[in-house]
C-alpha cells in the first residue's frame, strides 16, 4: 500500500501533538484540581479559624465583666443571703453592687441587656441596661434557679445557652456560671448576663462563602446559635449531621444530610464548646476544577487546530521541494534540461535542489560540449578539406610549369642574365616549396630559408637590398612549426605595413623563443602600423578561427594573417595560433604561438 509522503509526515505530527497535548494537558488537570481543592480547603480552614478566634475574642470580653462579679465580696455576701433576710440588708447589697460593679459594666458593654446575680436560697438581683426593671415572683426565680441548674457546668466553668430571662424580647445568648459564697467551698449561685444575638451575628457578617455558602453555629444540643439565614437559628441540624460535625473534629468532610452534596468544615470555640462550621456546595468547591477542565479542552482543540494547520503548513514544505525535484528528474529523463526553482529558506532540501541545479546544469554544459566539439570537427574537417582543394589546385600541372622555368633559365644563361637567372631560380624553389601537401610540419629552418628565396623576389621587384635581421638561436632553428607561415606575414609586411614604399629605416625582425610549454616566432616590423579599429577588425577576425576568403582581402591584413592563424590551428589545435600587436607610426609585431617540440601535436587539436 503506497502512502504519501505528506500523508505520512502529517499522521506522525498529528500523533505526536496528541500525545504530548493529552500528557500535559492530564497532568496539568490533575495537578491543578488537587491544587485547588488543598487552596480550598484551605480557605475554609481559614475562615473557620478567624471565626473562631474572632468570637474567642469578643465572648473573652464578657467573661471579663464576669470576673468583676464572680470576685466582688458583695456579690459573694448577698449568695449567702438567706430566704428570710431583712429587706434593708437586700436592698443595701442590691445598690451596693449596682455603683460598684454593675455601672461600670454598662460603661465597658454597652450591649449587654441584662445581668443577673441567683442563689440557691431564692435570692435574686435582676439589673436592665436603660430599660424598666420587670420584677419576677419567687416561683418564677424559682423555675430559673431549677433551670439553670440543668444547663450549667457544675464545676463553674462560662457555659453559652440560647435562653433569656424576658421571653418576650428579641433572641438573647445568656453567659452564666455558678459562684461560690463567702462561707462554704460549694456552688452557691449563679452570676449570668444576656447579649442580643444580633450583636453577636455581627462578627460573622463579612463572611463570604460565594454562591450557596453559609457559616453556621451549633451548640452542644445541635441547635443552632447562628445562620446565615436568620430562619434557621434555634433549629436543630439533622442528627446525622451532628454526629458527623463531631466525628470530624477539624477534618474536611462531605455530607448530604441537608438534601445536596455539600463539604463542611467545623472548629470549636473554647468558650462555648460550640461548634462553628462552614458549608459549601461540593459543585462550588469543584468549579474551578471544570472552568480549568473546559479552559483545557478549549486551549487544547485551539492548540490542535493551529499544530494541526503547522503541521500540515511544515509537511508541505518538505514534501512540494521533493515534488518539484521529481518533476525536474522526470524532464530530465526525456533530455529537458529544466532547473528546479529554488525556495527561500535554505535548509537540506533546498541544498539537494541546488546540487541537483548544479548537476543538471553540467550534464547540459557536457552535452553542450560534447555537440559544439562534434560540430567544430565537422567545421575543422570541412576547412582542411578546404584548404586540401585550395592546395591541390596549386598542383595543376606541376611540372609544366617547372619545365616552363627550367627554358627561362636556359634562355637567361645564354643571355647571360644572372638577375633572371637569380629570381626564376629563387622562384622555383619556393613553388615546389609550396605544392608539398604530405608535410605540414616543417623546422623553422626551412621556413626561414623559404623567406629568404621571397626576399631575393623581393629585392628584385624594389630595385635594392633590404635584409631582415633574423634574431633566432641557433638551438632554436630545429624546432617544429606549420609550413608556409613565416612568409605571408613577411609579405603582409610589404603590403601594408610598408605600403608607402620601403625607405632606408625600414627593418624586419625575426625573433623566436619558449614561454613555459609554448614556442613562438615572432615577426616585427617598423613600418606604418595599424589604427586601432582596423587592429580590433582583425583580431576579430582570427577569433572567428575560420579559413578566410579571398574576396575578405580588402581589409587590413588581407587573407594572409588569418589563414595563417588558421592553418596552425588546423595542425596544433585551436589553443595555439597568431597574436597581433600594433601602433599606428610605429609598427607592428606578429607572434605564432605552437606547442615546445616536447610536446605532441595532433592534428585536430
Amino acid at each position: 500500500m503506497r502512502i504519501r509522503l505528506q500523508l505520512k509526515l502529517f499522521l506522525s505530527f498529528l500523533i505526536v501533538i496528541l500525545l504530548s497535548l493529552s500528557a500535559v494537558g492530564v497532568a496539568f488537570y490533575t495537578i491543578s484540581a488537587k491544587q485547588l481543592e488543598r487552596s480550598a480547603k484551605e480557605q475554609m480552614v481559614q475562615i473557620v479559624n478567624n471565626a473562631v478566634h474572632h468570637t474567642n475574642l469578643y465572648l473573652s470580653s464578657y467573661q471579663r465583666s464576669m470576673v468583676a462579679l464572680l470576685t466582688d465580696m458583695k456579690v459573694k455576701q448577698y449568695i449567702d443571703l438567706p430566704i428570710d433576710r431583712e429587706e434593708y440588708e437586700n436592698y443595701r447589697l442590691m445598690t451596693d453592687i449596682r455603683d460598684r460593679i454593675v455601672e461600670p459594666v454598662w460603661i465597658r458593654n454597652p450591649e449587654i441587656e441584662t445581668l443577673y446575680i441567683m442563689g440557691y436560697s431564692g435570692n435574686a438581683l435582676y439589673y436592665y441596661n436603660g430599660g424598666s426593671e420587670p420584677s419576677f415572683t419567687p416561683s418564677q426565680t424559682s423555675k430559673q434557679i431549677d433551670y439553670f441548674k440543668k444547663h450549667t457546668d457544675e464545676t463553674g466553668r462560662l457555659t453559652i445557652m440560647n435562653y433569656s430571662i424576658l421571653r418576650d424580647k428579641t433572641p438573647m445568648l445568656t453567659l452564666i456560671r455558678r459562684i461560690r459564697g463567702l462561707r462554704a467551698s460549694e456552688m452557691k449561685g449563679f452570676v449570668g448576663i444576656e447579649v442580643k444575638a444580633e450583636e453577636l451575628s455581627t462578627l460573622w457578617e463579612g463572611i463570604d462563602l460565594g454562591k450557596g455558602g453559609y457559616f453556621f453555629i451549633v451548640d452542644d444540643e445541635g441547635r443552632i446559635q447562628y445562620h446565615n439565614d436568620q430562619s434557621k437559628v434555634g433549629t436543630v441540624v439533622p442528627k446525622n449531621l451532628n454526629q458527623e460535625i463531631v466525628q470530624a473534629g477539624t477534618s474536611l468532610f462531605r455530607s448530604s444530610s441537608e438534601g445536596e452534596k455539600r463539604v463542611y468544615i467545623s472548629r470549636q470555640a473554647n468558650y462555648s464548646g460550640w461548634n462553628l462550621v462552614i458549608s459549601i456546595p461540593y459543585s462550588q468547591l469543584l468549579k474551578p476544577v471544570k472552568t480549568i477542565r473546559t479552559s483545557i479542552i478549549i486551549v487544547a482543540i485551539l492548540t490542535f487546530l493551529t499544530a494541526l494547520l503547522f503541521a500540515n503548513r511544515f509537511s508541505k514544505s518538505i514534501t512540494t521541494p521533493i515534488r518539484a525535484l521529481m518533476k525536474g528528474m522526470s524532464q530530465t529523463e526525456k533530455g529537458n534540461w529544466e532547473f528546479i526553482p529554488l525556495p527561500k529558506h535554505l535548509d537540506e532540501i533546498a541544498e539537494l535542489m541546488i546540487r541537483y541545479n548544479l548537476m543538471v546544469h553540467r550534464l547540459s554544459e557536457l552535452v553542450d560540449t560534447v555537440y559544439q566539439t562534434e560540430l567544430k570537427n565537422k567545421e575543422m574537417k570541412a576547412e582542411r578539406q578546404k584548404a586540401e582543394f585550395q592546395s591541390l589546385q596549386l598542383q595543376i600541372n606541376p611540372h609544366f610549369l617547372y619545365n616552363t622555368l627550367e627554358t627561362v633559365v636556359c634562355y637567361a644563361v645564354i643571355q647571360d642574365s644572372d638577375e633572371i637567372t637569380e629570381i626564376v631560380g629563387a622562384l622555383s624553389y619556393m613553388l615546389h616549396y609550396s605544392v608539398r601537401t604530405n608535410l605540414e610540419e616543417i623546422t623553422v629552418a626551412n621556413e626561414l630559408k623559404h623567406v629568404m628565396l621571397f626576399m631575393v623576389i623581393i629585392n628584385h621587384r624594389i630595385g635594392k637590398p633590404f635584409e631582415i635581421d633574423v634574431r633566432v638561436r641557433p638551438e632554436l632553428l630545429l624546432r617544429k612549426m606549420v609550413r608556409l607561415t613565416l612568409q605571408p606575414l613577411v609579405e603582409n609586411i610589404f603590403q601594408h605595413g610598408f605600403r608607402q614604399g620601403v625607405e632606408d629605416h625600414h627593418s624586419i625582425i625575426i625573433d623566436a623563443g619558449e614561454d613555459g610549454d609554448s614556442f613562438w616566432v615572432s615577426i616585427e616590423d617598423n613600418g606604418c602600423g595599424m589604427p586601432p579599429e582596423r587592429l580590433e577588425e582583425l583580431r576579430a577576425k582570427l577569433s572567428e578561427n575560420r579559413l578566410a576568403d579571398e574576396n575578405e582581402g580588402s581589409t587590413s591584413g588581407g587573407i594572409g594573417v588569418p589563414n595563417v592563424h588558421r592553418r596552425i590551428q588546423l595542425v596544433f589545435g585551436e589553443d595555439y595560433g597568431v597574436t597581433v600587436e600594433s601602433s599606428p607610426d610605429r609598427g607592428t609585431r606578429f607572434v605564432m604561438w605552437m606547442p615546445d617540440s616536447g610536446v605532441k601535436a595532433t592534428l585536430g587539436r
